[in-house]
């Protein structure tokens, strides 16, 4: 309660902040009428808050984000979610968007409560109001793919070429893209037996709607290349199936 009324209560002119009686005993009422920070209301409103964004709802999303800030909610466990959220459920639809979640969590550190409010609320707006797209959960497809499968070695000629690895062929036959018309060549990146899968299905939403043909281009001048006759789209998973995931990653 003393850190809420810290942080809610501006400076003097001489920089000090003074609590007051009434200042120190509206913000013990606040902490403790409208949630206990380790208990389900401080889950559920953070949960509401966040499917919210998810869901494009800018006013909801405001409402919860007011109802944390005002019951002394962290701030910055407010824009770490924030952070997530631009990553996993905005993604490439945006790429701005974990810029400017990341640029809020930076303005909040050298401004703080109150005036701090305006760059998480400016996050909160715009990821709420952008695109959205989560296939950046095609990492686990991916990592699901090494669990079944197990890991396999480095394509020789991928291999780190510097020291004495160049005498046993390490990077020998590795074409630098950047040497190539349009800055690309079909040569094989994935280990042979998984040529021809793809984990990576772009959205049709915001700027990812630009990558389709890119890179649809890319595969079909690979597979011509290599002679790649397989073709395995990895079906998305679940969030039942991601969340899995997850907790194998702490």
């Amino acid at each position: 309660a003393l850190e809420l009324a810290v942080e809610s209560t501006p400076a003097g002119t001489d920089g000090q902040v003074r609590i007051t009686l009434e200042v120190a005993q509206e913000s013990i009422q606040r902490r403790a009428v409208l949630y206990d920070k380790d208990g389900d209301a401080h889950y559920d409103t953070i949960s509401a808050f966040i499917k919210s964004v998810r869901g494009s709802d800018p006013d909801a999303a405001l409402y919860w984000l007011a109802k944390m800030i005002y019951a002394g909610e962290d701030p910055k466990f407010i824009i770490r979610r924030l952070i997530i959220l631009a990553g996993e459920d905005i993604g490439l639809a945006d790429p701005m968007g974990l810029v400017v979640a990341s640029s809020a969590a930076q303005a909040f550190e050298f401004i703080g409560l109150p005036e701090g409010i305006y760059p998480i609320v400016e996050a909160t707006l715009y990821l709420a109001t952008a695109p959205k797209s989560n296939s950046a959960g095609a990492y686990f497809k991916a990592m699901k793919k090494i669990e079944e499968e197990g890991q396999v070695s480095v394509p020789r000629h991928l291999m780190d070429g510097n020291r004495d690895a160049a005498a046993m062929g390490h990077g020998k036959d590795y074409v630098y893209p950047h040497e190539q018309e349009g800055h690309f060549t079909p040569q094989q990146y994935l280990p042979k037996r998984l040529l021809g899968t793809y984990f990576y299905r772009p959205s049709q939403e915001g700027y990812e709607s630009q990558v389709t043909a890119r890179l649809e281009m890319w595969r079909e001048a690979q597979r011509k290349a290599l002679g790649i006759e397989r073709r395995e789209n990895i079906p998305d998973m679940t969030e039942e199936q991601i969340q899995e995931m997850k907790r194998k990653i702490k």
